[in-house]
């Protein structure tokens, strides 16, 4: 029973960070209609990022963090203002192909500038267990999920009550209508892309502080790649609630199908959820469901 709880609560605090990485995956398609390609690789750089500020450079972690949310920012920003608004317009597979040429910059960068494959953030969650329910818990995973849930809540509130995001909302609903009322449908573009820059720097720095930054955070990109498909594309909840299932099925899995199978079956449940989900509701649980005429 010990086991069982603590699988479960693992599960669910992974899966709310997925969801909180796959928020930005929803926020750029919903806006753009642009799948994003390089968000496993994004974790992985703004982890880097993270552990160059507060290890490297010495900063605190009250500062390393904002100075490292604020890079992420920016190079979203960059990104959609410097490589993808010159090619709005273009077969969407163009748009595509360039985030993928995207997550092998970032990978290049992450070698050249930290050749050391694997290195640990530094400690800013105490570091004594607790027992909740018979279950031996480390508190990264608490504080991972406490903090997760408050960045849905603020989120939320944004969509609902900020000016911007009413007009994020507006724009993934209805491109042309938001031209008309002029508002620079390309500025929230450029919105989109610093929210999930930052995102993927938070996501990827509560990964970090649970397992270390290695390379397996590319990974973790990928898994919310699949939470985006089981929730659905364009879904924000769709997102939040999926997160939570693939994490549990991906720790259940781990914890109670690797002497049965392989070790490795636990980062290939994801993966089979998401063929499994294309075949069974393509669309996702929460995902709009579009008829053409042809």
């Amino acid at each position: 029973m010990a086991d069982l709880m603590q699988f479960v609560l693992t599960g669910i605090t992974v899966g709310l960070v997925y969801s909180l990485i796959a928020l930005g995956f929803t926020f750029i398609w919903k806006s753009s209609s642009v799948a994003n390609l390089a968000l496993g690789q994004m974790v992985l750089l703004f982890s880097w990022i993270a552990y160059g500020t507060m290890e490297q450079a010495g900063l605190p972690f009250w500062a390393g963090l904002p100075v490292t949310i604020a890079a992420a920012a920016g190079l979203g920003w960059v990104l959609e203002r410097v490589v993808l608004r010159p090619l709005i317009g273009q077969p969407i597979l163009s748009l595509i192909t360039v985030t993928l040429g995207v997550a092998f910059l970032f990978e290049g960068l992450v070698a050249m500038f930290w050749p050391i494959s694997t290195a640990a953030m530094p400690d800013f969650i105490p570091d004594e267990p607790v027992q909740i329910l018979g279950a031996v818990v480390s508190q990264e995973y608490l504080w991972a999920a406490g903090i997760a849930l408050v960045l849905f809540i603020l989120v939320s509130i944004f969509f609902r009550y900020h000016k911007m995001g009413v007009a994020m909302r507006a724009t993934a609903d209805d491109q042309m209508a938001v031209w008309a009322c002029g508002i620079p449908v390309t500025k929230i573009f450029s919105v989109s892309w610093m929210f999930a820059g930052a995102l993927a720097a938070i996501g990827g720095v509560l990964m970090s502080s649970i397992g270390g930054i290695t390379h397996g955070l590319v990974e973790t990109g990928l898994k919310s790649f699949s939470v985006v498909i089981l929730g659905g594309l364009d879904s924000f909840l769709g997102a939040i609630v999926a997160g939570p299932i693939i994490g549990l099925a991906e720790n259940l899995g781990g914890g109670y199908l690797t002497e049965l199978t392989w070790s490795g079956v636990k980062d290939v449940i994801p993966f089979i959820i998401i063929v499994i989900v294309l075949f069974i509701k393509p669309y996702g649980l929460f995902g709009q469901e579009r008829i053409e005429r042809i």
